[in-house]
């Protein structure tokens, strides 16, 4: 369970660094663009994916370039979300877009519905709205917030849903996350060196060093995830529900213990509801 508890640890610690950006001067979007060359390169050498199914006729590349395009997208909203709505409710967002993906399985996917996936995509609903209710913020801050973290759960959804073609078309996960790392890292550069040469931002050591850490932490939770399905192949359920059950509870104690973010009555009842419409969908999935 120690790879386990090292994927959460990973998930929250990014999280972290997103909302310690802002107050070191950080910018965003040139870490995250280094993110993806340090996820892109470790993927190469600790994954050693074969890149020859990529050379299929089946290959969806439509999907992996959504992929490279969503990536980092996400990751840019998410920023936001933890920076105006607070790392306990941003997590616990990112963790409940299960239920899209879980509506998407039903209808894109064929997956068959049962009680315990319809209890825990009602409960989740509810999640979500309390999650997503004003904490104490002032108005305009709640506004934007709440914004931000319907993008972080529709957007967490639809890398759920790319990723779910691409496995569909046959194509190793491995290969397809090092190809979605590349692109991403390809397009996010393209975007900072047309920033740094018109003077919007200049690229700079700090935030590139910056960007090399976020990648390792980014990276180090999807390596010790697949190394905790590994040494418990048998206990899918409970590698599924103790990961996203692990990172909503421990965001939560990050956020109001590190950073004192206020919670109100709705936003912990949300956080309970959450965390056992997780366990319920894993109950009902695996």
């Amino acid at each position: 369970m120690h790879f386990l508890v090292l994927s959460v640890i990973c998930s929250v610690l990014v999280s972290v660094l997103l909302k310690l950006a802002p107050r070191r001067g950080v910018d965003i979007a040139q870490a995250v663009t280094w993110n993806y060359l340090a996820a892109s390169v470790l993927s190469l050498l600790l994954l050693k994916p074969s890149l020859a199914s990529l050379q299929s006729a089946h290959t969806p590349w439509l999907a992996l370039l959504g992929l490279g395009v969503a990536l980092p997208g996400i990751f840019l909203v998410l920023a936001r979300a933890v920076e105006g709505a607070g790392i306990v409710r941003s997590d616990v967002a990112q963790r409940l877009s299960l239920l899209l993906s879980l509506v998407a399985a039903f209808l894109l996917f064929g997956e068959q519905a049962n009680g315990w996936k319809l209890a825990g995509l009602g409960l989740g609903l509810l999640a979500i709205a309390g999650v997503s209710a004003r904490s104490g913020d002032s108005a305009p801050a709640a506004g934007k917030g709440w914004g931000w973290l319907l993008g972080v759960w529709a957007g967490f959804a639809l890398i759920d849903i790319l990723l779910k073609q691409v496995a569909a078309a046959g194509t190793p996960s491995t290969a397809a996350l090092l190809v979605s790392f590349g692109i991403a890292f390809v397009l996010m550069l393209g975007w900072q060196l047309y920033r740094h040469l018109t003077g919007q931002c200049w690229l700079t050591l700090g935030n590139l060093g910056y960007g090399l850490l976020l990648g390792l932490l980014n990276f180090g939770n999807i390596l010790f995830y697949v190394r905790a399905h590994q040494a418990l192949p048998h206990s899918p359920a409970t590698i599924f529900a103790s990961m996203n059950i692990g990172v909503v509870c421990l965001g939560a104690l990050v956020g109001v213990l590190a950073f004192g973010e206020k919670t109100s009555l709705w936003n912990r009842v949300g956080l309970v509801l959450a965390v056992v419409a997780i366990g319920l969908i894993a109950r009902g999935t695996f």
